[in-house]
């Protein structure tokens, strides 16, 4: 089923030799990431057998796949398998910026366990070209693949609608800041007006907390406030301001 270089083919087509090169059936490559072998393999396999329509490479790592490629087709996606992990822990956040960065004309495809809209939304911001939850059947993962090698953005349809009202929802609560702050720093006043720490308001909008630290000491200086409390009673004024011109 796979050669040591870790790439697959159907079973009617002709076999990677090891040094990774595949005959001439297949002139595009997709490639899979995923640090455990067994999940990989068998998403590898199964994708293969629903004629994907492409050759398919199942490595461990991005360092594996410039060690092993050999005279592989050339890569038209990548499908990095998160399982578990989430898009909002800074670790796997700079791993999806640093592979969509360098592979900078190649869709990069989260496929992960959570299908929170929050990590839908990190992995757009991170570079991502779409996002599958594991979820959906195979068939929806070859189609999302295919989108997104034709330059499409695939996102599960049920979080379209969530979608549209977080954001009607967020425009609405950061409207009166508007007039002051950016978009950002909206956010992250809006987040001290009710009392949340650092740590909770670096996780929740996927910002690094000593990006939070300078976000909040613009907004103090705007304010002309000497501290969080002083910080989130000003707000609170802007917002009631806002609902008298109403």
């Amino acid at each position: 089923m796979s050669s040591s270089a870790g790439l697959v083919t159907s079973l009617n087509q002709p076999r990677v030799s090891s040094n990774g090169t595949e005959s001439a059936h297949h002139d595009q490559c997709l490639l899979i990431l995923d640090g455990r072998a067994l999940d990989r393999e068998c998403l590898a396999s199964a994708l293969v057998d629903h004629e994907l329509g492409m050759a398919v490479a199942a490595m461990g790592s991005i360092e594996e796949w410039r060690m092993k490629k050999g005279s592989a087709p050339p890569l038209v996606a990548i499908l990095f398998n998160l399982g578990g992990r989430k898009v909002t822990d800074h670790v796997t956040a700079d791993e999806i910026r640093r592979i969509s960065s360098e592979f900078k004309s190649i869709p990069v495809v989260i496929l992960a366990d959570n299908e929170d809209l929050a990590q839908i939304l990190a992995a757009l911001e991170c570079g991502a070209r779409g996002y599958i939850p594991t979820s959906v059947g195979i068939d929806v993962c070859v189609e999302a693949i295919n989108l997104a090698a034709a330059g499409g953005i695939f996102v599960p349809a049920s979080s379209v609608l969530s979608m549209r009202h977080l954001i009607e929802s967020e425009s609405r609560d950061v409207q009166p800041l508007s007039r002051i702050f950016t978009l950002r720093q909206a956010e992250v006043a809006q987040a001290l007006r009710r009392g949340k720490a650092n740590k909770v308001i670096a996780y929740e909008l996927n910002l690094r907390e000593s990006t939070v630290k300078v976000h909040i000491r613009n907004i103090m200086k705007k304010l002309k406030a000497t501290n969080r409390t002083e910080v989130a009673y000003k707000v609170n004024a802007l917002f009631a301001e806002g609902a008298l011109r109403k």
